[in-house]
């Protein structure tokens, strides 16, 4: 590159001027269109972050709608319902990801942060039960899942299987799936009860490790949403109670409610969505977004 002055340095007050003299024309040249919002702006990744049992969803999302609208990205990435959540209340996303709604004190920080949750259902999931293949248990009721999640119930015999210890898997806590989980099962659904897991379960970072462990231990029980399932894993038909009809997961039986473990997933915007946010969110919850989640495993919406 040519170089002014080449005998020496420029003079201080000469490159003061020619900078000042660059950024005016850049600030001339700018187009009164470039002030954008989050995620209006095409050159940079529409930020998702959140769930990890949405994260698979989110992906194939994102990768689709980069061929309807190639000027746009979207970056995703997992870590959890909780993890997703704080981003948004702190303002480092466009989007969250959860498996379970947003907690009140959660609510309550976006609003102190200035921020107004938005909450966007975009797919039903059904929480599948699993065992070992070899398990000869083939259904459980919540009552009986609570118990044997308590510690109250220790050995699978006591539901019919085999005279050996029973060995429990959870997703870690900063999991929505783990939150649902406790709520619905652990304390069967009841505002007042104040159950909690056993101490001896072993909390599994992903769904993976969760597959990874009934694969190899015939005596282990866990949870997941049906779009992970492998088969690797059988999965247990559930009943509400001890007298009621147990009932396999699919997306028939979570769409018309009569699987009881079926559950809403969520994206969560920062106020109302405007421009590519907006346009993506409109994507997502059309046929052509709600095909990719039936194809994944999980339950479109009606």
């Amino acid at each position: 590159m040519k170089q002014l002055h080449r005998p020496g340095r420029a003079p201080a007050g000469s490159i003061t001027i020619i900078t000042l003299f660059l950024l005016l024309l850049l600030v001339a040249c700018r187009p009164a269109s470039a002030a954008t919002t989050p995620g209006e702006d095409t050159g940079r990744a529409i930020q998702n972050k959140g769930s990890d049992t949405l994260v698979n969803v989110a992906l194939r999302w994102a990768e689709t709608y980069r061929e309807v609208k190639p000027d746009v990205s979207i970056a995703v990435t997992g870590g959890g319902s909780g993890t997703g959540i704080a981003a948004l209340v702190n303002g480092t996303v466009d989007i969250a990801n959860a498996s379970r709604p947003m907690k009140e004190s959660e609510i309550e920080a976006a609003r102190a942060n200035g921020i107004e949750p938005v909450e966007f259902t975009v797919a039903i999931d059904a929480l599948a039960i699993v065992v070992h293949p070899d398990n000869p248990v083939n259904q459980l009721s919540i009552p009986q899942l609570s118990d044997i999640y308590t510690g109250r119930i220790t050995n699978w015999a006591a539901v019919g299987g085999n005279d050996a210890p029973i060995v429990l898997l959870s997703r870690e806590t900063n999991s929505g799936t783990h939150v649902y989980f406790l709520e619905e099962v652990v304390r069967r659904g009841e505002s007042d009860n104040s159950d909690i897991f056993a101490p001896q379960t072993l909390l599994m970072p992903s769904s993976v490790g969760i597959t990874s462990e009934i694969r190899r231990n015939p005596n282990a029980i866990g949870y997941d949403g049906l779009g992970y399932i492998t088969e690797h894993e059988k999965v247990l038909a559930i009943a509400v109670d001890n007298d009621s009809l147990a009932v396999l997961p699919s997306a028939t039986t979570a769409s018309d409610g009569s699987y009881p473990l079926a559950r809403p997933l969520f994206m969560y915007t920062a106020g109302e969505p405007a421009g590519e946010i907006a346009a993506y969110l409109a994507w997502i919850l059309s046929p052509a977004g709600q095909e990719i989640v039936l194809q994944l495993g999980f339950v479109p919406l009606p």
